[in-house]
């Protein structure tokens, strides 16, 4: 069974790209899809695109409660092209290791660095791509798929 984590992450400015990133856990790789916003319709493109690239191959997409994957449009997409959905509970970005990915995706891509074109942004953020997806070990150091919450650390985080 393949695992997938969804995620979506937007630049601010003037011109917008919206990207999509998918975390293909069992892989050990990512995708990472550019679109002009986050919508449900470009969800269901999203889901078109996995089942296109693994036709054979259960999938099973964990993902958050944003409004565009729990649109009803996107969960029969994801029937029809049997796609299982887990939803993670609310407030829970730990559980998501796509949100691990954006952050790395900050750090070399787009820290103390502007574009001026959408097209430079997108053409870097496909470099970031395919020299993570080189490196299977370290995007699974990177990418560590937490499966409970440390109290140590949840203390750290909690002030009192």
């Amino acid at each position: 069974m393949r695992s997938a984590v969804l995620g979506f992450f937007q630049f601010p400015g003037l011109a917008k790209v919206s990207f999509y990133g998918l975390y293909l856990y069992n892989l050990g790789q990512v995708r990472i899809w550019p679109f002009e916003r986050a919508k449900q319709e470009n969800t269901v493109e999203v889901l078109k695109r996995l089942r296109v690239e693994f036709p054979d191959v259960p999938i099973k997409l964990v993902w958050d409660g944003a409004p565009y994957h729990r649109a009803k449009l996107v969960r029969e997409a994801a029937q029809t092209l049997d796609i299982g959905l887990v939803r993670l509970s609310a407030y829970s970005p730990d559980f998501m290791p796509v949100e691990h990915l954006w952050h790395w995706l900050r750090e070399d891509v787009t820290y103390h660095t502007c574009y001026d074109q959408e097209a430079d942004l997108i053409a870097q953020v496909d470099r970031f791509q395919a020299r993570i997806n080189a490196d299977p070990i370290a995007l699974a150091d990177r990418l560590w798929v937490k499966s409970h919450l440390d109290p140590k650390e949840e203390k750290l985080r909690v002030s009192t």
